[in-house]
This record gives structure tokens, sequence and C-alpha cells, in this order.
């Protein structure tokens, strides 16, 4: 008798550890699922490198100088809605998931280092017929930017750098749901197991604000890191990111380039601005005191203004102001 309130403790303790695993339990989920509220029109997969490449491609199509944005790890297009709605009344927009993230997910060989995200810009521009195009980028999506520039001068007229990656830096503070990505075992472990908390904290790690981070913008980074095969991608791009760092390389950027910084980026520090600013020639730099890691997510509006002066007179065949 003397042990049943020992017996009654550990069914205690094994049944509330079930109920937090069956809480928490998150396997992945097919695209398929997911299509409908993260790809409606004007979304569309175009095939390239043997797989679906979830792509936007806004605004007039006479535009001769398109402007692409590329996302950063773990996110996706979307984080560019807010610049895509002041751009596209004047200028063609074109953006996608890269393979890895969001709804393109992971690449059939597995290879998820800068030249291979390199070459998957190239092969969009060259499927889309555009030869010359602005390009900017955040984080990651800032380092393949600079990487196109470099590797493909003739086809980049201007860059955009947004908390670019490319020097080597530590972080004064990582997302946890990075951090879980980068340590064995827990990294297998996440692929079944994802709290939803997780995934807002790591949302919020990386905003100036986090008081900006609503439910909707926690579902959409919720629901795309479960797309099938996306945690084990991040898993491997994190294992294969030796390449996304060189200071030489970023010295011999030519184009006229703008480059953003939340002064609040806890990722990638903002002392980094002026290391890019010093390195590009010609370079303007912009940081913005209240903001963090994705200044263009966290204030749309008034990082565009950056964006508009910089673009306004680089031709296109849209109107004559450039961006209204």
């Amino acid at each position: 008798m003397r042990l049943r309130p020992l017996g009654l403790i550990v069914g205690a303790i094994l049944l509330g550890s079930g109920a937090y695993v069956v809480s928490v339990w998150a396997p992945d989920v097919p695209v398929e699922a997911l299509t409908a509220r993260w790809a409606p029109t004007p979304s569309q997969f175009v095939r390239l490198n043997g797989q679906a490449f979830h792509l936007r491609d806004d605004g007039p199509r006479d535009d001769s100088l398109p402007v692409v944005l590329v996302h950063g790890t773990g996110a996706s297009l979307h984080t560019w809605d807010g610049w895509t709605d002041s751009l596209r009344t004047t200028r063609r927009v074109i953006r996608f998931d890269l393979p890895g993230f969001g709804l393109t997910g992971p690449s059939p060989d597995g290879d998820y280092r800068m030249e291979a995200y390199v070459r998957a810009v190239i092969a969009v521009l060259d499927t889309l017929g555009v030869r010359r195009v602005v390009i900017g980028g955040n984080s990651l999506g800032g380092g393949v930017a600079w990487h196109v520039a470099v590797a493909h001068p003739e086809r980049v007229s201007h860059l955009i750098l947004v908390d670019a990656v490319g020097y080597p830096f530590e972080p004064e503070s990582m997302p946890i749901g990075f951090r879980l990505a980068r340590i064995p075992v827990l990294n297998v472990l996440i692929q079944r197991l994802l709290p939803r908390s997780v995934v807002e904290a790591s949302v919020r790690n990386v905003m100036g604000d986090p008081a900006r981070v609503t439910p909707a913008l926690v579902d959409r980074y919720y629901d795309l890191t479960r797309r099938e095969g996306n945690r084990a991608a991040l898993v491997a791009r994190f294992r294969q990111s030796g390449g996304d760092s060189d200071t030489a390389a970023i010295r011999t950027i030519r184009q006229p380039t703008l480059v953003l910084w939340g002064e609040r980026d806890r990722l990638i520090p903002l002392r980094f601005a002026a290391q890019f600013g010093r390195d590009i020639p010609g370079s303007r730099v912009v940081t913005y005191p209240t903001l963090g890691h994705v200044p263009h997510e966290e204030d749309p509006v008034a990082t565009f203004a950056a964006v508009r002066a910089f673009l306004m007179p680089v031709s296109g065949a849209a109107a004559s102001s450039a961006v209204r």
C-alpha cells in the first residue's frame, strides 16, 4: 500500500508528459495543404531544377528593369508584401521562396550552399526572360543578392542590402528556433515536435519591437516552417553555411548600393552596416533606431522611403517617376 502514492505520482508524470507531447506534436504538412492559404493569386509554381518554385511576379511586364527581392532564413516571399504593395503600381516585382523555405520546400539535391542559391536566382530570371534587375535581399537573402551581383555583374544594375550576411559574426542573440536547428538530437526532435511558442519566440527575437508580432504573423511562420521537408532543410542549411562570408568579394561590388539596417538587430549587429558602407564604394547606409533584423517587414512604410529615393533615378519602362 505504501507504494501506491509513488505509483500515482509516476502515473501523473507520464500522463502529463504524454499530454505535452500531444500538444506539441507537429509533423510535416504536405505543400498541397498550405497552398490555399499561402499561395493565392498571383502566386504561381514554376518548375526549376527539379522542383516547383513558389513565385510571385507583380507589376507591369513592360518594366525593363524589374526589382527582385530575396528573403532570409526561415522566411518566405511574404516578408516583402509591404514593399511590393508600394512598388507594383509602377515597377515589376519578382520574389520567390528559396529552396528549403516557404512553399518551394527542400532542394532535391540537398544543396543549400550560397552558390546553389545564386544559381536558383539566375534560373528564375532566365525562365522569366529577364536579363537585368535591381536585386535586394534581407539576411541570407542579402547575401544571395550581393553574391549574384559579384558572380553576374551584367545581370544586376543596383543592389539593396537589408541586414545582410557577408562578414563573420557572433550574434548578440539568436532565435531559439535557429539554436535548436544547430544542436544534434534536438534538431531531429524539432522535425516532429514544434511548440508554436518556439516559433513565436523566434519571430519576436528578430523584431526591434516584439509588440509588432501578431498572431497572423506567427501563423504564417509556423505553417511554412512545417511545410514538408523545411525543418530538415534548415538543419542542412546551417551545416552548409560556411560560404556566406567573403569580405574580399564584397569589396569588388561596383553597383550602386543601398544598405538598410535595424539598429536593434541582435542577430547581425549594426556595426556591419558601416562595414558594408566602407567596403562598397559610393554606397548609401540608412539605419533605423527602433527596428530589428527584419526592418522591411516590421515597418515597410518607413524603410521603403529610402528605397523610393534610391530607385527614383533608376530607368525602366514604367512611369517617369519610377516609384510613387
